[in-house]
């Protein structure tokens, strides 16, 4: 991650829509067409330093990727630190707007600790991954939901119809993991990475080709930042004299459904880190904490394996 060596002296605020984007640097406010020409053209009256904005389904992506042709600074906000950072203020409207202005503040405050966007790797197949992973895991949500409402009461006279939709799921979900293999296959830097994971005793193929495809960076980071990104990092939480257990919180949620299984597998006494949950559970560690624990040292294990180039470590 790389950050500003010294205060922007123009920080600009911009909340982005599909077609629009409002704009705000602390001064002026203005409402700009959400296309290159119109940020282009942004970009060079108002000359900022940084610029701040937030994930928007990747209607930010414009933004993003002209700021970089320009070399200008920016930073695509967490959204729930902004929304903290704007109701430290006392705010309770919300409008585009009020949500620009403040991004202009959250930048010029902040600036020392806001990471700065760079462009993802230009490896073709690996977008493709990540895209097919993603269409996968909205289908088999929606095949658990289907399927919980297929067996609520009532559902009787909706059988047919119930039927027919997960079986079409089924098969789009088959399709895509035919898709997804036959990328990795054709691939021979993801086909080394995830044999790299599946070589880990309790990994299988879906599981490894979800934590890659969703954390890219794995293999590059320190085992605290894996932890971290993951979702996996253990947070304090203490008042007083009372010291509460710490908890899970922030990072990549999908990627910490993906570690829970082989934590369960580990748990049931299979794979490579059985014996790390029974040493937990034998030191009087509650089962969902050991549980915890283990897809913690699961992530941080693949990122050192990876970061090695190789399939076990001594």
């Amino acid at each position: 991650m790389t950050f500003l060596h010294h205060a922007p002296v123009r920080c600009l605020g911009v909340d982005v829509a599909r077609d629009r984007l409002a704009v705000d640097d602390g001064i002026t406010a203005a409402t700009v067409a959400n296309s290159r020409a119109a940020i282009r053209s942004l970009l060079r009256t108002s000359r900022p330093d940084l610029v701040v904005c937030e994930p928007t389904g990747g209607y930010e992506l414009l933004l993003l990727e002209e700021c970089l042709k320009a070399g200008i600074a920016c930073h695509r906000a967490d959204t729930l630190r902004l929304k903290a950072f704007i109701r430290s203020f006392g705010t309770l409207g919300k409008s585009d707007a009020i949500d620009a202005a403040q991004m202009a503040a959250y930048g010029r405050e902040r600036w020392t600790k806001l990471p700065l966007w760079q462009a993802p790797d230009a490896d073709a197949d690996e977008t493709q991954m990540q895209a097919l992973v993603r269409r996968r895991a909205d289908l088999v949500a929606f095949k658990v939901a289907e399927q919980n409402r297929s067996r609520a009461p009532g559902a009787r006279a909706m059988a047919a119809s119930f039927r027919a939709m997960l079986a079409t799921i089924t098969r789009q979900i088959a399709a895509l993991e035919r898709a997804i293999a036959a990328l990795v296959a054709q691939n021979a830097g993801l086909r080394h990475r995830v044999a790299i994971c599946t070589g880990m005793n309790g990994i299988g193929t879906v599981s490894a080709v979800t934590i890659l495809a969703l954390m890219p960076e794995l293999g590059h980071l320190q085992r605290r930042q894996a932890a971290a990104l993951a979702g996996t990092a253990p947070h304090p939480n203490e008042s007083g004299t009372a010291r509460g257990r710490r908890r899970q919180r922030g990072g990549r949620p999908q990627v910490r459904t993906a570690l829970f299984m082989p934590a369960l597998r580990a748990a049931a006494g299979q794979g490579e880190f059985a014996a790390f949950y029974a040493r937990l559970i034998a030191n009087g560690k509650p089962p969902i904490l050991a549980i915890a624990a283990t897809m913690r040292k699961i992530i941080i294990t693949l990122n050192a394996r990876l970061r090695d180039n190789q399939n076990h470590q001594s």
